[in-house]
């Protein structure tokens, strides 16, 4: 295995003009590149897994598959294969851009299993849908309604932590507004990336967990998933499915 001294460090722009963009067939643009350790039937599996109704937003994303994108740098540099070292400098996605072309570069090497990769590509496609569609106001209904009834928990830190101060300044109830408007953003995010997770990985809801927050009651994530899958059909191929008790 070479050493970190060894490898050449990319620039992103470089990577950009080497690598082919493919188009899956919902039309989402994307190319591994390097030493990624993932077969093109594989990859091409999980691209096609974003609804092709949300595509049309993602026009000019362009989702990069590499080893590792560098964290330590001022520009966005990416190395064509993996060593410890480096991976210690790694983040998990960075972004760039190249004219009318944003680019996201997501490290395969830095997480060990699908599920992990998964979910990081579809929160970043989520979040860029997001920033581009904004959110369904009927979601924003569904997920207020929640929160007014105090469901317990939420999808991810911030979206937890954007209820909390939406419905609460200095000890008294009220309305912030901006923070209910975060609200709505991370949530929907959020019940987005879950939901295309669901149509191209099988996983437990509670794989989701983390220590910082308590995870949304599992009923309540279910009728944001359906809403979800309403507006945004699976394609053919893929199917939408909440199993609450696994059989066996």
């Amino acid at each position: 295995m070479p050493s970190s001294a060894q490898i050449e460090l990319w620039p992103a722009e470089r990577v950009a003009a080497k690598a082919l963009i493919v188009r899956a067939p919902n039309g989402l643009g994307y190319a591994p590149w390097g030493e990624t350790r993932m077969g093109d039937t594989d990859l091409e599996r999980l691209v096609a897994a974003v609804p092709s109704a949300m595509t049309p937003a993602l026009k000019n994303r362009a989702y990069y598959f590499v080893p590792l994108a560098i964290a330590d740098t001022g520009e966005t540099l990416v190395a064509p294969s993996y060593t410890v070292e480096l991976g210690d400098r790694a983040v998990c996605h960075r972004n760039a851009s190249f004219g009318t072309t944003e680019a996201v570069f997501l490290s395969t090497r830095l997480v060990e299993d699908r599920f992990g990769l998964a979910f990081e590509f579809f929160i970043n496609v989520a979040h860029n849908f997001v920033d581009v569609a904004g959110v369904p106001e009927s979601f924003s209904q569904l997920v207020w309604s929640q929160a007014d009834a105090q469901v317990r928990g939420e999808t991810s830190q911030d979206a937890w932590e954007s209820r909390r101060r939406a419905q609460d300044i200095n000890g008294r109830k009220t309305i912030d507004e901006r923070a209910r408007s975060t609200f709505y953003d991370a949530s929907f995010s959020d019940a987005l990336a879950i939901y295309m997770l669901s149509l191209a990985v099988d996983f437990d809801y509670h794989d989701l967990r983390e220590r910082e927050y308590p995870l949304l009651a599992a009923p309540a994530l279910a009728e944001r998933l359906r809403h979800v899958a309403s507006l945004f059909p699976p394609n053919p191929g893929y199917e939408f499915q909440i199993l609450y008790r696994r059989k066996g």
